[in-house]
């Protein structure tokens, strides 16, 4: 089958290979995907740069967790009857070589759940970690209708589906953008107003916009950086649910002015969410998606053999929405 890899650590155009690869045979209880698209992610290019330094010491990577496709052939204990089924694939690339950026993969089948059929391959790729890191992030601590919400990068990969998660749950969404494009994203998705995270002082902003009301709850792009200006919004007993701190990646805590806040600080990544947690996020994605509820902002498609473009994009962080790339 045709693949791309890497066995070594480094700037995308030195090490990721594209070349023939042995077709796996689905193990039990596993299937096997015919993949139409992979989807790029941050966590994707972090491994190739070198994040984890242990991960090559099996041999090589096929890289990325997301993608989309049609199960062809089922390990033992699965039942034929998934045969042809149009799926989306998560998490393929964690604690294993072999992920999506491939002809095929054959994982476990809990992995590949249906992708319903108004869904295209090109959205199934941006399920896995974008859609589902907001779920947990908007609903891991329960239930928010009526709460204050803030979104940051709210035109971002995770913000965007934050954004629509907790407006379709009845909560009242606040979202950060720095330009008036992404803002219009932000409020098409839901959100009722907009600050720009570029300006200073920007969460005496969100204040200003909910005439004093504070924020319940946060989804958060950028924790180190992010973190001053949300103690300023926040209300006494919130929850800082985040997913990144690139910008500062090992941030420095207010602990005391924390601590007489009572605040939670929730750390999201799907790999580690609970299997019941994965299990809602993806019975609520396939709900909305059916009927036609999620918006989608996919900002670049690119052919297999731009593997290494799509990564520098991820890396520049120059697009706001998912990239996928066909196969």
């Amino acid at each position: 089958m045709k693949a791309c890899w890497f066995d070594a650590f480094g700037l995308a155009q030195d090490v990721l290979q594209q070349g023939d690869w042995p077709t796996p045979e689905p193990g039990p209880g596993e299937v096997l995907v015919q993949l139409h698209t992979t989807g790029v992610n941050p966590s994707d290019v972090k491994k190739r740069a070198g994040a984890f330094p242990d991960l090559l010491e099996a041999g090589p990577v096929i890289p990325h967790s997301d993608g989309a496709g049609v199960i062809t052939a089922v390990g033992e204990g699965v039942s034929p009857s998934r045969l042809g089924e149009r799926v989306f694939v998560y998490q393929a690339q964690y604690d294993r070589q072999l992920g999506t950026a491939a002809e095929t993969v054959a994982l476990d089948s809990a992995r590949a759940p249906v992708l319903p059929d108004n869904a295209s391959f090109e959205v199934g790729a941006c399920i896995g970690i974008p859609i589902m890191t907001a779920h947990r992030c908007v609903f891991a601590d329960g239930p928010v209708a009526n709460q204050l919400i803030l979104v940051t990068g709210g035109a971002g990969r995770v913000g965007h589906y934050a954004i629509q998660w907790a407006h379709r749950a009845g909560a009242r969404v606040i979202a950060t953008a720095s330009n008036e494009q992404d803002a219009t994203a932000c409020r098409k998705g839901g959100a009722e107003a907009v600050v720009n995270h570029r300006e200073p002082e920007w969460g005496k902003a969100v204040l200003d916009l909910t005439g004093g009301q504070k924020i319940d709850r946060v989804i958060d792009v950028e924790f180190g950086a992010n973190l001053p200006e949300l103690l300023q919004c926040v209300r006494i007993g919130a929850t800082i649910a985040t997913y990144s701190s690139t910008v500062v990646p090992e941030p420095a805590l207010p602990f005391r002015t924390m601590m007489f806040m009572d605040l939670t600080v929730r750390m999201v990544i799907v790999y580690a969410m609970p299997e019941e947690a994965k299990a809602q996020a993806v019975a609520d994605t396939q709900a909305a998606l059916i009927e036609g509820g999620l918006q989608h902002r996919i900002a670049e498609m690119l052919p297999f053999e731009q593997m290494v473009k799509a990564h520098e994009i991820i890396e520049e962080g120059s697009v706001r929405g998912c990239v996928v790339v066909t196969i």
